[in-house]
């Protein structure tokens, strides 16, 4: 069975909220927002983590304890399989212009989100859609 995440084209299970992104389609999901495309949920996500930026929560640490916290979550093994997947440490402090680096947070965290790899070209489409994020 496909994962939700990606049946929704939301692969990182961005919650319903008072936010409405580009590409954002109304879907049967009760939970979870639905895009007409995959890129465009993956843009919602790098909007989303350039917020979190603009927060303070620049670090894949406080970026995964915010996304999925442990109240719902196993946080430490996500932060734990972001940092391993991305190859970036946890603690890194990132900037608007880690770009680079955002991409393959995400693909990271799309992998812990669905439990398949994402497909990398969805993945920078989204990141082009957006301007939160920059490349260096």
């Amino acid at each position: 069975m496909i994962p939700r995440g990606l049946r929704n084209n939301n692969p990182l299970n961005i919650r319903h909220s008072a936010d409405t992104f580009q590409g954002e389609v109304k879907g049967a999901d009760k939970a979870f927002k639905t895009f007409s495309t995959m890129s465009y949920g993956y843009r919602a996500a790098f909007v989303t983590l350039g917020t979190y930026l603009s927060r303070g929560w620049n670090t894949i640490e406080k970026i995964v304890t915010r996304w999925a916290p442990p109240t719902e979550n196993y946080t430490g093994t996500y932060i734990a399989n972001v940092e391993r997947w991305s190859g970036i440490s946890k603690t890194k402090k990132l900037t608007s212009t880690d770009g680079a680096y955002y991409i393959l947070i995400v693909d990271a965290m799309s992998y812990v989100e669905n439990g398949i790899s994402a497909d990398i070209s969805e993945v920078r489409a989204g990141f082009k859609l957006q301007t939160k994020i920059k490349l260096q």
